[in-house]
């Protein structure tokens, strides 16, 4: 690599990270600002809208019913996913191809495309838009990512450990559960944490498939149509925060796990 080319590159690099940073930094300190209006001069500081969050019921509300969704979301696209990577992975069937395939396309399928032929399964099968419509359209989106962690896990997994299982004795279900589960842990945890993150930040599934109670994204929708406002920049601070702290803890636990493995 000439310098030159290590000189473009480096101004690549320190421009994305502006574009990727900058708004960011703008959005938390808006959130500090002492008025009703975003923009600059910030003429004082205060912390008035943490507090207004923090004490807003509806904010509390719909951020508890976000997360329970995102938990629950989590919870069966980690059981459908493994269970997906477990059958395709080490198998080799005619139409494996085809099965991989579909079982990923929903991860590739537009958003507004998925939430529009969820909203209309969901009615045709008597599902009331609500919580459990919206727990349907965020597994079905997710279950795709967990499916190809697992898979690329699973590929890793040396096949001398099933088969000692075998010699001592284990048949196919103690063998997943004593030995390839653990093996598998730091990648159901980043799959997790990234299906908990999908879900609790998805807008479109959760617009079409929501009821009267909104999640947390649909919520700031509805609260920048009557226009911006700090207690917005507030929110989103505080989200962002809570994601980096477990984006944080998930990196570190999977660390931790990979070398114990």
């Amino acid at each position: 690599m000439t310098r030159n080319t290590r000189i473009l590159m480096s101004v690549i690099y320190w421009a994305f990270i502006v574009y990727l940073f900058v708004p960011l930094a703008l959005m938390v300190t808006m959130g500090f600002k002492d008025s009703k209006f975003i923009g600059f001069p910030i003429r004082s500081w205060t912390l008035d809208w943490y507090a207004a969050v923090i004490q807003d019921t509806q904010v509390l509300s719909v951020f508890g019913y976000s997360m329970t969704i995102a938990i629950a979301t989590t919870i069966l696209s980690l059981i459908i996913g493994t269970w997906v990577a477990v059958f395709l992975g080490p198998n080799q069937f005619r139409g494996k191809a085809i099965i991989f395939a579909l079982a990923c396309l929903p991860a590739v399928i537009p958003g507004i495309i998925s939430a529009i032929a969820l909203r209309i399964f969901a009615r045709l099968i008597d599902i009331e838009p609500g919580m459990f419509a919206i727990i349907l359209g965020h597994t079905v989106h997710n279950v795709p990512f967990v499916a190809l962690v697992v898979m690329a896990r699973l590929s890793t997994q040396p096949k001398s450990h099933i088969e000692a299982a075998r010699d001592l004795g284990a048949d196919s279900i103690v063998a997943f559960f004593r030995v390839t589960l653990p093996y598998l842990k730091p990648a159901l945890i980043g799959a997790g944490i990234f299906c908990m993150l999908l879900s609790f930040d998805d807008f479109v599934r959760a617009f079409f498939l929501g009821g009267y109670q909104p999640t947390l994204p649909v919520l700031i929708f509805a609260k920048l149509r009557s226009g911006m406002s700090p207690e917005i920049n507030a929110i989103s601070t505080i989200v962002l925060i809570m994601t980096a702290i477990l984006g944080l803890w998930a990196e570190r636990s999977m660390r931790r796990l990979n070398k114990g493995s």
